[in-house]
């Protein structure tokens, strides 16, 4: 068994420290009870030794152990299931990435989206960049419910998820429509095809527990997939973004998204897309943490640069503060 240098051992532990306690305390504490616990031990650590440091995310790990059957337990109990089917979650990291693919973040990005249709008056054409299965490619489809005011925004055209999602904003202005889409694609390294089982094992897997309410909408962006799907892409994001965009209907509006997605790439390949879309006149809506951009991070208060979160942005000018999955929207100030 490998061992981790000191130093990477000690940032691997801070890192497990952090989800539990910042990223999963009040949203999954059963989560927050295992990544504490693994960073309080050495086992996991030496096994985690064997897989790429890409691979080591606490998220990650969970997911991979849950689909080789480990309990939804406490640690104790987990960690030695972990141990025994080791061999198995290796492979499993190896080939998977944290490609969680979450429809409620649509109540966020459609502030945006909607807000473009409008402006323009033509329909969107989107292009989102790691779009896993690409369930956040239909901001047209999904009721909408902003509060306060308990505002409801139904979709008009054939697509209809049947799931309402909700979203709670201070400071915003609720968009008064959803947006009419005319064509939709994506680009991912590893696009996942919710027809197949293992795939939508995967992204079952990727929901924490204490947040099972996410799964109905997994199924339910599953029938749109499954209904109008949309054109997925496989590759590198700036290998295949210019082709996308040739290929997007006369008269309608491109636009290019992404939502916890950039922060995976090098800060060179982040600035590699940014001068591709910014040469190609396309609209850019992006959902990333506040230092992913350096242009976006310039223009943030420093007490908002030092937040957790999300900050939803258009054309590279910060908007909101936005939750992870969507329930939230808070007006940047000033």
């Amino acid at each position: 068994m490998r061992e981790l240098p000191d130093d990477d051992a000690a940032q691997l532990r801070e890192y497990y420290r952090h989800f539990a306690a910042v990223e999963a305390a009040e949203v999954s504490p059963l989560y927050a009870e295992w990544a504490a616990s693994a960073a309080a031990g050495d086992e996991v650590l030496r096994l985690l030794a064997e897989v790429p440091a890409s691979k080591r995310q606490p998220n990650l790990l969970f997911a991979a152990a849950r689909i080789h059957g480990v309990e939804l337990r406490s640690w104790s109990h987990a960690r030695q299931q972990v141990i025994q089917r080791w061999e198995a979650i290796a492979a499993t990291l190896r080939a998977r990435r944290t490609q969680t693919n979450e429809p409620g973040r649509l109540a966020v990005l459609n502030l945006v989206l909607s807000r473009i249709a409008e402006e323009v008056g033509r329909p969107l054409a989107l292009i989102e960049v790691g779009a896993s299965a690409g369930l956040c490619l239909y901001p047209d489809a999904w009721p909408l419910r902003y509060q306060p005011g308990d505002q409801l925004l139904s979709p008009r055209g054939p697509l209809h998820s049947g799931v309402e999602l909700n979203c709670t904003l201070e400071g915003v202005e609720p968009p008064s429509s959803l947006p009419e889409v005319a064509w939709r694609a994506g680009v991912d390294l590893n696009p996942l095809d919710l027809t197949r089982p293992d795939d939508a094992d995967w992204l079952r897997a990727l929901v924490w527990p204490g947040m099972e309410h996410r799964l109905e909408r997994l199924d339910a962006g599953a029938q749109l997939v499954a209904q109008q799907p949309p054109h997925l892409v496989v590759g590198d994001l700036n290998e295949q973004l210019a082709g996308l965009l040739a290929q997007v209907p006369a008269g309608a509006v491109p636009v290019v998204f992404h939502s916890a997605v950039l922060v995976y790439l090098p800060r060179e390949e982040r600035a590699r897309f940014l001068a591709q879309l910014r040469a190609s006149g396309a609209r850019w809506v992006s959902n990333e943490g506040p230092t992913v951009f350096p242009g976006i991070q310039q223009r943030l208060p420093q007490d908002e640069v030092e937040r957790q979160g999300f900050v939803l942005a258009l054309d590279g000018e910060p908007l909101a503060r936005t939750g992870p999955h969507g329930q939230s929207a808070r007006a940047l100030p000033r």
